[in-house]
């Protein structure tokens, strides 16, 4: 079956300012930066011609110094044209050649359309095989803008839309740095539901060419005046060498050295020296790649969703919003213990940002080294409903806001170092101790507003946060020996990703306890759940021209019914209302 939108409604007619505030959300079909044929394919072509040059500057110089670099070998082709008065035939030849390719790049670049409605965001491109992509609004799960140091010269961004399921992102690269930002933010009051959104006040003035570039590369990645965040975490640069530092790899890479030297000193074979050179090389690469992609690291609250920014030579700021977010995971690796440092990580309904597979672990990535303080904050910016603090708006009290934040911290401290019965937690038997030799006393769940929580490890400590509408599915399983010891493993399932919610060696009914309450709960939440539009029923002084945003319906009321007991049979309406749509 083929989707056939509708015709976009009529644009009302528009001045001024209000015909230049959205020229890109009109419902008509717009191209990209007029340069993007010189960004995608022209610089390739440019490195070519700088290889070749190179590996032909023996012979260019001796042809215009004779005798400068030596005898010239026989049947050199340069040589040969030269020698023969071709010089110019060729010099025709290569400029046709740049001709037809740079009308075939301007013919690219006609045919690489796109526009926005009111419900989706369609791409067409191609000139022999035509490639259409269209990805729904409601269903956006991110919108993350890219800027690249070439790109970024040029005063141009790549805006790359994230889509649950493989290769289902579109991407538009390139745009202009200030459209791309503008469409981003339009885009989602769209996806949103608000029904109209205040018009951005005053102009952009430009200061010429090289300053607007000049002031685009001092200009902080996220500002937070420009977003409206409402609160910014940012991380430490030299909490960030530090951890970096004290990281897995470095162990890693500290004992291959060590069992090289060893291996040097009692066999006396100095040839192993060689092996040590890549390892080394390889290392400063992933570590220079990995801080460097990692300074400017920002996270902040805004109106449209979690904004994250990093980078300092080429650029990410991605815009998460509301209820995309399917699992949270609270680590502490050892070495970063003595100093209560903590990363928080995502699990996302999308493969990666920036269009590319080993780009997953970075958009997982939240919070890449922060203390508890960074961490009650990320939270309470990535999970309101844990916190409380999705109630509180414009009219609410300070007393609201205090209790919220005080909330925050009871959630984070009762959760990230505690053990056995504290901060409520249901945790392992002491036979669980067979199975959970250090970490049977940590290994525990609990429920909180609107999550279920679980404390996980005592070396290795993690608190996973699995949001009940987004709860897929829930499983228990049971070994032989957890059968022996009455035991049994609960999985919390959601999308895939760095974050795996199981708890394993807990008592067999309180697992049953877990599996019920988790399944009974997610279905009541994912019936209640408005994450998905985040913004419906506001308004402010006008819409986005042409687009009026269409409200989700109200879901239908869920009926009261009392769950059966496990295992003989799953609770009443699970498989009525299952949460799986929670994967919007």
């Amino acid at each position: 079956m083929t989707f056939r939108p509708g015709p976009p409604p009529p644009a009302p007619p528009r001045s001024g300012n209000a015909a230049a505030a959205a020229p890109l959300t009109d419902g008509e079909w717009h191209r990209l930066h007029p340069l993007t044929p010189l960004l995608r394919g022209g610089i390739f072509l440019i490195v070519v011609l700088g290889i070749v040059v190179n590996n032909l500057r023996d012979t260019l110089v001796n042809m215009f110094i004779p005798g400068a670099d030596g005898p010239q070998e026989e049947g050199d082709p340069v040589r040969y044209v030269y020698e023969h008065g071709a010089v110019g035939w060729v010099l025709l030849g290569i400029a046709g050649f740049l001709v037809v390719l740079i009308g075939l790049f301007y013919l690219s670049w006609r045919m690489h359309e796109f526009r926005v409605t009111g419900e989706i965001v369609e791409v067409r491109s191609g000139v022999l095989f035509r490639n259409h992509r269209k990805a729904r609004l409601d269903r956006i799960q991110g919108i993350n803008i890219t800027r690249p140091l070439v790109p970024r010269i040029f005063g141009t961004a790549k805006l790359e839309i994230a889509q649950a399921g493989n290769d289902a992102n579109v991407q538009l690269a390139y745009l202009g740095a200030t459209a791309a930002d503008d469409l981003r933010q339009r885009i989602l009051v769209l996806a949103s539901g608000a029904q109209e959104e205040e018009a951005e006040s005053g102009e952009r003035h430009s200061n010429g060419v090289v300053q607007d570039r000049v002031n685009e590369f001092l200009s902080p990645e996220l500002d937070p005046s420009a977003v409206h965040a409402t609160r910014i975490v940012k991380v430490k640069p030299g909490r960030l060498i530090a951890s970096m530092v004290l990281s897995g790899t470095t162990v890693f890479l500290v004992l291959v050295i060590v069992a090289i030297i060893v291996s040097i000193t009692v066999t006396g074979r100095y040839f192993l020296l060689v092996s040590l050179f890549p390892a080394v090389i390889g290392a400063g690469g992933y570590y220079i790649r990995k801080f460097s992609r990692s300074l400017q690291y920002t996270i902040a609250d805004t109106r449209d969703g979690i904004r994250i920014g990093f980078g300092l030579v080429s650029t990410t700021n991605e815009t998460l919003p509301p209820g995309r977010i399917h699992a949270v995971s609270v680590a502490q690796p050892l070495l970063w213990r003595p100093f209560g440092w903590w990363d928080v990580r995502i699990n996302r309904a999308t493969n990666a940002g920036n269009g590319a597979s080993n780009n997953q672990q970075v958009s997982s990535i939240v919070l890449p080294v922060g203390d508890a303080a960074d961490v009650r904050q990320v939270l309470e910016i990535i999970l309101p409903t844990l916190v409380g603090s999705a109630v509180v708006g414009p009219a609410a009290s300070m007393d609201r806001l205090r209790e919220g934040s005080a909330e925050a911290v009871s959630v984070v401290d009762d959760s990230l170092t505690t053990t056995g019965d504290q901060g409520g937690f249901t945790h392992s038997p002491r036979r669980g101790r067979w199975l959970r030799p250090f970490s049977a006393r940590r290994n525990g769940y609990r429920f909180v507003q609107g999550a279920v929580l679980l404390r996980l490890g005592a070396v290795w400590r993690s608190l996973v946060v699995v949001p009940l509408p987004r709860v897929q599915s829930v499983k228990v399983s049971q070994g032989p020996l957890e059968r022996a010891l009455r035991l049994a493993t609960v999985h919390v399932q959601t999308v895939s990703g760095p974050v795996n919610a199981t708890v394993g060696a807990i008592d067999a009914e309180d697992a049953q306890g877990l599996w019920a309450e988790t399944a009974r709960l997610a279905v009541e939440a994912a019936v209640t759940d408005t994450s998905h539009r985040w913004r419906s029923g506001t308004s402010g002084t006008s819409a986005a021209p042409g687009l009026e945003a269409r409200p989700a319906p109200a879901p239908p009321p869920a009926e009261p019914q009392a769950a059966a007991p496990w295992p003989h049979e799953p609770p009443v309406g699970w498989g009525e209302v299952p949460p799986a749509g929670a994967a919007r």
